[in-house]
């Protein structure tokens, strides 16, 4: 590459301004990333990616226009100013439109103590090679597993800069190493699959292959001799596989776009019980070595640790700064975009507040229920909240585990299942949404 990241986002700004631009900013990221699939002990694909690519938002009054390119030829730069700033003269005014003022963005942008890059070497292509090799051949040695369908290993690498004609200046670099495996058991009809995946910014913190190519195979060997679970309301414990994805519809709940739309059901919630009172959501963009982690957002504000839920109730949307307009609010500095698009609100790192139980203790506390460990399909009205999705897992009798299903759906109402959330003692602290297995009462399962 000619030229640093800082040096583009500062071209593209001094473009956009020869070309009519009343204030732009921009985007630089450079990318590396590297993938190795294996099958039956041999290579089946390799790929490998690199580049740079730029984007350019420039603004006239309240007119905003996008472009982007992954040329970084001064001509281009050039070029992409004078389509922009064309574009911005003919879009619709947005009110909400416009950068930060210079009195709210950063100067703290060192993001090294939040350790979001391995200073390591590039593993070489031979290096992801034998995690894959070593994931299957721990998968397939598992009793009971008759193939591996697919074992892999991957490495990215990029780095971010952004630049804006507000004095906003910064950057940072992420990276990141994982390794996955999907084991298949049975045959015919009675076949079975699962996968396990673990993805880590340090190369050092991941699980060897042998225990990731192992959970998989447990994971599918569990699996077999499922069958359909009895029609009723049971209660059910989303295991931490993907208990997250419950506090994934919240998120998107209270996202500032979607209050903004009035198209949220908790659109009128704040101040209101969202979750049972012992329970808290926190938001974190400063935990090391979290894939969420970040010193600012993507419109240059100081990103802070603040409660979404506390003690249950609703205290906060996540918001950028058009959404906060558009609501008579201050930004909750949760802007997020890429090098095509304008900012968006998305939310970072999250904690649930855990419990003091363990899953298995939920577990025998339940009674009569299912254990979820997989879910298919999603049907979600973000008006009202209800919900429903396909599911299989662990039928519970008696609070012990007693066979697996398959082939059910579980439905409820968000606002009413999140409101009797049991949390496990069990979440993986590693994770950007770090949620145990959460025990849901009431829903309704539709089986035989």
């Amino acid at each position: 590459m000619a030229r640093n990241l800082k040096d583009l986002t500062e071209a593209l700004l001094d473009a956009a301004q020869k070309a009519g631009a009343e204030a732009a900013d921009a985007m630089a990221v450079d990318g590396t990333s590297l993938s190795i699939n294996v099958r039956q002990g041999a290579l089946e694909q390799a790929e490998r990616s690199e580049g740079v690519d730029i984007g350019l938002r420039v603004l006239i009054g309240k007119r905003q226009a996008c472009v982007s390119a992954s040329d970084t030829r001064p001509e281009t730069l050039t070029t992409m100013a004078e389509r922009a700033v064309t574009m911005a003269r003919l879009a619709p005014e947005d009110p909400t439109a416009g950068l930060a003022d210079p009195s709210q963005i950063t100067t703290d942008t060192d993001a090294s103590a939040l350790e979001l890059c391995d200073p390591s070497e590039e593993p070489s292509p031979e290096m992801l090679k034998e995690d894959a090799l070593r994931a299957e051949a721990a998968a397939a040695a598992f009793e009971g597993v008759s193939q591996v369908d697919s074992a892999a290993a991957a490495y990215g690498r990029r780095q971010v800069y952004m630049s804006a004609t507000n004095g906003f200046s910064g950057g940072y670099a992420r990276s990141d190493r994982m390794i996955s495996t999907v084991a298949i058991a049975g045959e015919g009809a009675g076949m079975e699959r699962d996968y396990c995946g673990e993805s880590r910014i340090f190369g050092a913190d991941l699980p060897s292959p042998e225990e990731i190519g192992r959970t998989a195979a447990e994971r599918t060997v569990e699996r077999l001799g499922a069958r359909k679970p009895k029609t009723g309301a049971y209660p059910m414990l989303f295991d931490e596989r993907i208990s997250s994805s419950l506090i994934g519809h919240l998120l998107s709940a209270i996202n500032g776009q979607a209050i903004a739309r009035g198209a949220s059901w908790l659109r009128d919630a704040m101040g209101e019980q969202v979750l049972p009172s012992s329970l808290s959501l926190i938001e974190d963009p400063h935990r090391p070595r979290a894939s969420a982690s970040r010193l600012f957002d993507a419109e240059g504000l100081a990103t802070r640790k603040h409660a979404l839920v506390e003690n249950g109730q609703l205290a906060s949307w996540v918001l950028d700064l058009a959404t906060a307009r558009k609501l008579g609010l201050e930004s909750t500095a949760n802007a997020a975009r890429g090098v095509s698009s304008p900012p968006s609100p998305s939310s970072g790192n999250v904690s649930l507040t855990q419990g003091d139980k363990s899953r298995d203790e939920l577990i025998r506390e339940m009674g009569t229920g299912l254990l979820i460990t997989s879910m298919i399909g999603a049907s979600i009205n973000p008006t009202t909240g209800d919900y429903s999705r396909g599911a299989s897992g662990f039928w519970i009798e008696n609070g012990e585990i007693a066979y697996p299903v398959n082939e059910c759906t579980i439905a409820g109402n968000l606002r009413e299942m999140l409101q009797t959330l049991v949390p496990a003692n069990d979440a993986r602290l590693h994770l950007s949404r770090v949620v145990p297995s959460l025990l849901v009462e009431g829903m309704t399962l539709a089986g035989d």
